[in-house]
């Protein structure tokens, strides 16, 4: 059982309801349009309500364009904020998830990680999400699981052994929501957790490899409730760690990135029903 060297133990916290909903990415030159079409409308419509539409022939001609070329983009209809993907919030704790991170990576599924006070009382710590590049899904597994239904993949170790295994661009994203938190029971926590993972997939002799990941988190790091860390695995099995936006290292090791991606999406990880999320969601990119 994991601990944070305070006076408690960590638990599973109970299951609960699939909680969100994933949309497409929402590009930034997507965004620019619209913008700039909302604004060219706004500022039609107040030179409307100022004068007769023959006194602004270029802007009758512009507006007559717009509305009857096919490839134009319509300045009312199309404007729907069901387009921009909405942050997806974990209901116990309140942290808000955004659902895509940078251009690719997709939000699969959120959690808590909870400790125990004396086996009493349970501390929600932080809320964490599960990102996935979904081409890199495509592209590594299709071939092997492809033909097989999300419903088939659920649960199917195989499967999540060769997400961790392969070279898929992960990120997992760290909320804090438990206001005493120390930077060093983080660091401990760590050295207990991942310490376990090495020793599992690689046997005893990771001392240094272990070192070098938790001596990242340094007292010096403050890391009040609502601060963010981020665990990304980038190509060529690189683990980037930031802290509230700020990379505090990068180590390349494929060993390591397994190790940190177990804790979530493991046989044991640290919210059950956050895995099996994260598993339906990674099952689905492959049938589309």
């Amino acid at each position: 059982m994991v601990s944070l060297r305070f006076p408690f133990s960590f638990s599973q916290p109970s299951g609960h309801p699939h909680r969100y909903r994933l949309s497409r990415p929402f590009s930034a030159a997507k965004f620019a349009v619209v913008a700039v079409a909302t604004a060219a409308g706004a500022t039609a419509a107040y030179a409307f309500s100022q004068n007769p539409i023959s006194q602004h022939p270029f802007l009758h001609n512009a507006l007559n364009s717009l509305l009857s070329s096919p490839n134009s983009l319509p300045l009312w209809g199309s404007l729907s904020l069901a387009d921009i993907p909405q942050p997806v919030t974990e209901p116990k704790t309140g942290a808000s998830f955004p659902s895509v991170l940078g251009d690719s990576q997709k939000l699969c599924g959120v959690g808590i990680r909870k400790k125990s006070i004396l086996g009493l009382k349970n501390i929600d710590v932080y809320a964490f999400g599960v990102y996935a590049d979904d081409n890199d899904v495509k592209k590594l597994l299709a071939e092997k699981y492809g033909k097989v239904s999300a419903s088939e993949l659920k649960g199917k170790k195989d499967f999540i052994e060769d997400l961790m295994e392969n070279d898929v661009c992960m990120t997992v994203r760290l909320q804090i929501v438990y206001g005493k938190l120390s930077i060093r029971s983080v660091r401990r926590a760590f050295e207990e957790s991942v310490g376990s993972r090495l020793e599992k997939f690689g046997g005893s002799d990771n001392k240094e490899l272990l070192h070098r990941f938790t001596s990242q988190f340094k007292d010096e790091y403050k890391i009040p409730r609502g601060s963010v860390i981020h665990l990304s695995r980038d190509r060529d099995y690189v683990l980037r760690t930031s802290i509230d936006g700020k990379e505090v290292g990068s180590i390349q090791s494929k060993l390591l990135c397994r190790s940190i991606l177990d804790l979530y999406i493991g046989e044991e990880p640290f919210d059950k029903k956050a895995k099996e999320d994260v598993e339906l969601e990674l099952a689905s990119y492959l049938q589309k």
